[in-house]
């Protein structure tokens, strides 16, 4: 058995290839490489019956990938979202805490170690996105295709949206996303989402991660832990290694499948482009605090099939101090197409009374 730990898509990736085709059984923590060359290194391992195993991979600690596979074997999986990214929680949960910008809390949380020098793969969702990749692919029994996941990370959240968000009910985190879209496709994507306070992944704080799975018997399941460090990573991969021991002699046709479906049997469902995913919607616009600003918004929107949800209008003296001849408009939506609503957004955007770029958080229920 080989442990490959070195993580990146270049010398990992050759070793793994070289392992397998010596008919040696892998065990692996890397991400990125399954993300992006999955369908290469688990069908080569098919063909050469030996196994790849890679709970250490997504989610930490957490055998998430065990659970995906396995354990809700019974059930036709609806959706999994999943806040998989411990450097990004720290920082949300910070923000919202202490109510600092971003920037600011970045920095505290590479003084803390929480996050790298080069934080890059993890602010930006990219981390993030190579983890839903590897639960879609296994929720959904289709290829691993990160080149078709929409990615959106944190940098530009402001301190500004997390405390409107908390006044509406919601928290902001930053979740991976994928959902069965019956006769469509299948929503991969990363972005900050807000999620209604009262969810229990909504109070996963800190470095911590959270993956909840909706299934059609089981309904909505929630994981909790460690999504990183040394000894939960250790965990994962020492299960791995004694999974792997245990089957090593078993016939390599009756193993669960890589991806939880045989080669054969994975579909080839289209991962839907960003303009035809249906969610909820945060907006924040910047507006003159004159007459007929709202009614002209709410015009807009109703134009669009856009129905608000809920609205939070602030006082012109709350937003620029006293004398202030500007406000903030808060409006959630009801689930629309995001085509839909970058057309809205084109149009409020060239209203002579939207003073500021508008402000967009996609918004789940998570029912």
């Amino acid at each position: 058995i080989v442990i490959e730990l070195i993580g990146g898509y270049g010398i990992a990736r050759t070793l793994m290839m070289e392992a397998i085709a010596a008919g040696k059984h892998v065990v692996t923590a890397n991400k990125a490489l399954l993300a992006v060359h999955g369908s290469e290194i688990f069908q080569a391992a098919h063909d050469k019956g030996v196994m790849v195993a890679f709970e250490a991979a997504v989610a930490g600690g957490i055998p998430i990938i065990k659970a995906l596979r396995e354990g809700l074997t019974a059930n036709r999986i609806q959706w999994v979202a999943g806040i998989i990214n411990g450097t990004t929680n720290f920082i949300l949960s910070e923000m919202r805490d202490k109510g600092l910008d971003f920037d600011v809390v970045l920095k505290q949380a590479q003084a803390l170690g929480y996050a790298e020098a080069d934080p890059t793969f993890d602010i930006e969702g990219v981390d993030a996105a190579h983890k839903a990749t590897i639960m879609s692919a296994i929720a959904f029994g289709i290829p691993v295709q990160f080149d078709k996941a929409h990615v959106e990370g944190i940098t530009r959240l402001a301190a500004t949206d997390i405390r409107y968000a908390e006044q509406l009910g919601y928290r902001i985190k930053l979740l991976g996303i994928t959902k069965r879209r019956e006769g469509e496709g299948v929503e991969l994507r990363v972005h900050p989402t807000l999620v209604p306070a009262k969810r229990l992944i909504a109070n996963v704080e800190g470095a911590m991660n959270a993956v909840v799975v909706n299934g059609d018997a089981v309904g909505t399941t929630l994981y909790y832990g460690k999504g990183a460090g040394s000894e939960p990573t250790a965990s994962a991969v020492i299960a791995d290694l004694v999974d792997v021991t245990r089957l090593a002699t078993s016939d390599p046709q009756h193993r669960v499948p890589h991806l939880a479906f045989q080669p054969g049997a994975l579909r080839d469902v289209s991962v839907l482009p960003m303009e035809q995913v249906v969610t909820g919607y945060y907006l924040r616009l910047r507006v003159a605090d004159e007459a007929g600003v709202l009614a002209r918004v709410a015009t807009i929107l109703a134009e669009g099939g856009i129905s608000i949800d809920a609205l939070l209008q602030r006082e012109a003296d709350e937003v620029g101090g006293e004398g202030s001849t500007q406000t903030d408009l808060i409006i959630l939506t009801h689930d629309a197409r995001e085509g839909a609503m970058n057309a809205a957004l084109t149009q409020l955007q060239a209203l002579p009374s939207v003073l500021a770029p508008i402000v967009r958080i996609r918004k789940e229920e998570l029912n």
